[in-house]
């Protein structure tokens, strides 16, 4: 090899290395997740305003367990730390990730199998830092980066409310990542790039009502998790900012301001609607991980903390997303698919026209409508098909009952009503194929 082709070699690694370094550099320094609003945050102390955090000022006298019973609402635990049908925060939920399931671990006060021999200061560690009392590191499916932000006093509050419930003697199921996914010390280094480790700081500039809402939404409800896109090392692509990403198989869907894909023609109080009560006329029932949010804790906010939230959403700048706009409201006759779909059609006549009706605009209840919803005009149709799968689970005071029907066809079948929902009422067809539910079926 002569002198000439090994610089020509050396000059090639160094650009790739260059190059590589610049897109490692590009995914660790991003925009923090609301510096978009401008302004200069603050240290807490420093805030003139009321404080942002804990409860709201309608439960600033409440008790104890009640201010802690409401924070622990806030952040949301209780979804990803239930098994089905299984025991409040005691663990063992399933989640699918492409490398391999991970379980949630027992919250329950049981010091064998759940935390009752965690400290204060070992819980902190592990909500701040994603560090585990014996030195192993935590996935950030536990989501550490953005529960960084809460303050000592309110993870404590969550602690001491998880310390207050009956002890559940369930031991954490381990996961079954392989090599070198298993390695946790890695997620030490991925900590280091991605998780600032810093308290919530306000952003005197913004108003007290938008500064509660990005605590609420950024630490607390820790929306971004599921709603913004993640980037090649897994960490959330705040450039997108709830731009729409998956969680458990289910699109979860834009919540930026663009009008077409995400929320920025939504009203305050459909945002509101459909957050208190997972229902906005006209624009869909909130299902999947999304019902069980608003379930488990959008809906025991207070009126002033649901309207903070949607204070802040309102002014997230928009991100533009592939997905068309909805179709529009439902008909007063049937709109007619041209699709060659009978299978779609004979599944759709027999268990769905009855509660949705032929136009799509709910024959038993105005949630029941298709029109004009996101699942509905989303033309992978990912949504339509898990809520055909799943159902909607038990009615309860937020959500009515939809039965799941995956147990009683086949992944032609449900590919199919799934494919002939959204040619019928929606912008534009899925094209949905048995394997596609199959795979649907696995991540769920």
């Amino acid at each position: 090899m002569t002198r000439k082709t090994l610089l020509s070699l050396a000059a090639l690694v160094i650009v790739i290395g260059v190059a590589a370094l610049g897109v490692i550099g590009w995914m660790v320094f991003q925009p923090g997740p609301y510096s978009f609003a401008g302004g200069t945050p603050v240290p807490l102390a420093d805030y003139k305003a009321s404080s942002p955090t804990g409860v709201p000022a309608e439960l600033a006298s409440a008790d104890p367990a009640t201010r802690g019973a409401y924070i622990t609402s806030m952040a949301d635990c209780q979804a990803c730390h239930t098994a089905p049908g299984g025991k409040p925060f005691a663990g063992g939920r399933a989640f699918v990730l492409p490398f391999g399931t991970i379980y949630s671990p027992n919250l329950t006060p049981d010091p064998e199998t759940g935390i009752g021999k965690w400290t204060d200061a070992q819980f902190l560690n592990a909500v701040h830092r994603g560090v585990a009392p014996d030195g192993s590191r935590y996935y950030p499916a536990f989501p550490y980066p953005s529960y960084t932000l809460l303050t000592d006093a309110d993870v404590l509050a969550i602690k001491a409310h998880l310390f207050s419930l009956a002890p559940v003697k369930q031991a954490n199921k381990p996961n079954t990542f392989g090599f070198p996914y298993n390695q946790r010390w890695l997620m030490g280094i991925w900590a280091t790039l991605f998780n600032p480790n810093e308290r919530f700081r306000p952003v005197p500039q913004q108003s007290p009502d938008w500064n509660r809402g990005a605590y609420l939404v950024e630490a607390a409800g820790h929306c971004a998790e599921c709603h913004t896109p993640r980037n090649l090392m897994q960490a959330l692509d705040q450039r997108q900012k709830f731009g729409g990403a998956v969680a458990e198989g289910w699109n979860a869907y834009n919540i930026s301001s663009d009008k077409v894909s995400g929320v920025g023609d939504w009203s305050a109080n459909e945002l509101a609607a459909y957050l208190s009560t997972g229902h906005a006329r006209g624009r869909g029932v909130a299902s999947g991980p999304m019902g069980e949010a608003v379930e488990l804790s959008l809906s025991r906010l207070t009126k002033s903390d649901i309207g903070a939230v949607v204070t802040y959403l309102r002014s997230v700048p928009p991100v533009k997303g592939g997905l068309p706009a909805p179709a529009g409201p439902a008909p007063a006759q049937p709109r007619l698919t041209t699709a060659n779909n009978p299978v779609g059609q004979r599944v759709f006549e027999g268990n769905c026209a009855s509660c949705h009706a032929w136009t799509g605009a709910g024959a038993a209840r105005e949630e029941a409508q298709l029109t004009g919803v996101r699942a509905v005009n989303d033309p992978s149709g990912a949504n339509v098909a898990l809520m055909v799968i799943n159902g909607s689970g038990p009615a309860t005071a937020h959500r009515p009952y939809m039965p799941g029907f995956g147990k009683v066809y086949s992944d032609d079948e449900i590919a199919a009503v799934t494919n002939y929902v959204t040619a019928r009422f929606g912008a534009k067809a899925s094209t949905l194929s048995a394997a596609d539910i199959a795979r649907l079926r696995a991540a769920n």
